[in-house]
């Protein structure tokens, strides 16, 4: 007799050892009809294998996140006996899911294209239709090997002879398709659905090396309804409209180039909104007790590898020296190799220790808006969103072990409140704790996992728990804003540091009179300047608040009559603190408010012959048909307000109308 035990408590008993599919049978048919695997003492599998002896069970469902991962890994495998079935001359790599969707990568001389995509999501659709049932099973590896070898593919029998001697090969087969995988997967393929979609073609290389043969990836989304499906490419379709590249050349705000890759050429209106971010910040900053600090670009290697980060970082970092220089310092290290900063934190804790500490000094609370360099791939690069150099709103709280907790609630409310007031009410938090590999002892360990919780129920924030994904030197906060189109944003960071000031020499002298290392603190509330003004953008379609507006008022004349008053508004405007736009061009009105429009000007402010005489204005709000009239001096009051930085009032500021 098998017991299985339940995730509500509840034992069952079966006469002999069932499959997950009998399980789930026994307990209800609409779970049957829902199920896709189970979870066998944690271990995912599949529901068709039996369960040999007592153990804790619970059955997966499609809508449940590991549920969804198996939909869009069952997909690749679908769209690969697709593409056999209709081009036999195909090549199978690999095929996993990922964030969304899922890919296949393939080998082919003659290249894809969109109406091959429509047929091979046709013929996913029929193998959904065959309802193929879907069998694991154990080969030999060196049968394996020469199977795959014996029908022309190549690319998984080196996948397979290149495994570990002591892996498990398991193969699945769904109908005349066979395909190396570590599983699981689901009973046939009509569980699958039809919720799923072939989005693009794009270029890869075999295992990831440039020098090896090109390959194409089709790219797809599945989901476990038409109806997520649907909200997902809606989602998609007003994604592009916020696109933050065109929204950024459209209100003249950057661009790029080749011979800067990953780097932004900031326009007058652009670095105009990036300084008044960074004000708002320092301001904030300053408020909650920070002092800011500037640190070199360039430090010499020494210093990286004495914080470890030459080590685990290097392939990403820039260095100064060529090729000679590097061989130089190989041969003598006395040579000096220096590297642009990648980030901060080595550079602080050389501030930190000059100079003696007492338990008296801390907190400690250092920030800097920091230049810093890092080597992505070109293939990762998107718009300011992912570049090479950027700017950290980066700090690193010094403090005791005591302080943990009221350092770690003061920055989570800090935080909340930066967010709250630039429009992101939604934010979820996950908490990275111990991994099986790290320094520090588990007391230490216990108090800072102990102190990330505590903040974050000291403010109101619920999260969850990302077990074992903590830095080798301490666990962490991550925090994610949802935009107003409903996608996720990872933005701020904290993390509790239990290695860097030792490996640094940083102490202070505790109350007791004996030297102790502190704790840091690294933390961040954007992320990067860079990226975070993309988010922005794409989060309000480039119509940010008034007082976040690289131009908030544009003055627009009807005739030339009204020049001289237009002059005179523009100038009591910028009085009042707005950046204003002065538009006395001989020029249609119409033409003008379609062009201010695109460059997302919150407010137009309209004279004519008649506004001049009457000392009004006409006012026109970025996406609203409808013009008010209003006396000139009421408009300027009113202006001045709306304009107003927010100062922490709790209240998520408005964007402009949509």
């Amino acid at each position: 007799m098998v017991q299985i035990s339940l995730p509500d408590g509840s034992v069952r008993a079966f006469d002999a050892p069932p499959t997950g599919l009998a399980l789930a049978e026994s307990i209800g048919k609409g779970l049957a009809k829902a199920a896709v695997a189970m979870r066998v003492d944690g271990a995912l599998m599949d529901l068709t294998r039996t369960i040999d002896t007592d153990a804790t069970v619970a059955i997966v469902t499609r809508d449940q996140p590991d549920g969804l991962e198996l939909l869009r890994h069952d997909a690749a495998h679908a769209l690969a006996e697709a593409a056999k079935e209709l081009y036999p001359d195909v090549q199978v790599t690999i095929g996993p899911s990922i964030e969304n969707g899922f890919y296949y990568d393939f080998y082919r001389e003659t290249p894809f294209t969109p109406d091959d995509l429509a047929r091979m999501e046709e013929r996913m659709r029929e193998i959904v239709d065959r309802d193929e049932a879907i069998h694991r099973e154990v080969w030999n590896r060196d049968d394996a090997v020469a199977y795959f070898l014996s029908i022309g593919e190549k690319y998984k029998a080196e996948i397979i002879a290149d495994l570990p001697a002591d892996d498990v090969i398991t193969l699945y087969r769904q109908g005349a398709f066979l395909d190396l995988c570590r599983g699981p997967h689901l009973p046939s393929t009509g569980r699958l659905g039809k919720a799923f979609k072939l989005m693009k073609l794009a270029g890869a290389y075999w295992r990831g090396d440039h020098r090896n043969a090109q390959l194409q990836r089709v790219y797809g989304t599945a989901w476990a309804s038409d109806k997520e499906l649907k909200a997902y490419l809606t989602q998609l379709e007003e994604a592009e409209k916020r696109d933050h590249r065109r929204l950024g050349r459209e209100m003249g705000l950057f661009h790029q180039q080749e011979e800067a890759a990953g780097m932004v050429f900031w326009h007058p209106k652009g670095w105009r909104l990036y300084r008044k971010l960074e004000a708002w910040l320092r301001e904030r900053l300053d408020a909650a007790g920070y002092v800011e600090v500037k640190t070199p670009q360039l430090v010499d290697r020494k210093l990286w590898e004495a914080s470890g980060h030459w080590e685990k970082f290097r392939q990403n970092m820039y260095i100064s020296e060529n090729e000679e220089g590097v061989r130089a310092y190989a041969e003598n290290p006395k040579e000096r190799i220096f590297a642009l900063k990648p980030m901060n934190c080595p550079c602080h804790v050389q501030i930190y220790n000059q100079g003696l500490k007492s338990y008296r000094d801390l907190p400690m609370r250092m920030a800097e808006f920091g230049s810093c360099h890092r080597f992505e791939p070109g293939g990762a690069l998107h718009g300011i969103m992912r570049v090479r150099n950027f700017v950290q709103d980066d700090a690193h709280i010094f403090c005791t072990e005591d302080q943990i907790i009221s350092e770690s609630t003061a920055f989570c409310s800090l935080l909340l409140g930066v967010y709250r007031d630039l429009g992101f009410t939604d934010v979820f938090v996950k908490l990275a704790d111990r991994p099986p590999q790290r320094h520090g002892a588990d007391a230490v360990w216990d108090k800072a996992e102990s102190a990330l919780k505590a903040a974050c129920d000291a403010s109101g924030l619920a999260y969850v728990l990302n077990p074992g994904e903590g830095a080798f030197y301490g666990p962490k906060l991550e925090f994610t804003l949802r935009d107003t189109i409903g996608r996720d944003w990872q933005c701020g960071t904290l993390q509790v540091d239990l290695v860097l000031p030792e490996r640094l020499g940083a102490f202070y002298v505790g109350e007791d009179g004996q030297k102790h290392h502190p704790v840091m603190l690294h933390r961040a509330i954007f992320g990067s300047f860079e990226r975070f003004i993309g988010i922005l953008i794409e989060h309000y379609a480039g119509r940010l608040p008034l007082w976040l507006a690289p131009t908030q008022v544009a003055v627009a004349t009807i005739v030339s009559d009204a020049d001289d008053y237009a002059q005179e508004v523009a100038g009591l405007l910028r009085g009042r603190g707005l950046q204003v736009e002065l538009d006395r061009r001989n020029e249609k009105i119409n033409y003008k408010v379609r062009e201010h429009s695109l460059a997302k000007v919150p407010v137009m402010v309209v004279v004519g012959k008649r506004e001049a005489e009457e000392r009004t204005v006409s006012i026109r709000r970025l996406g609203r048909p409808d013009q008010e009239t209003m006396a000139l001096a009421d408009v300027l009051d009113v202006l001045a307000g709306e304009a107003r930085v927010p100062v922490e009032t709790g209240a998520p500021v408005a964007a402009a109308a949509e």
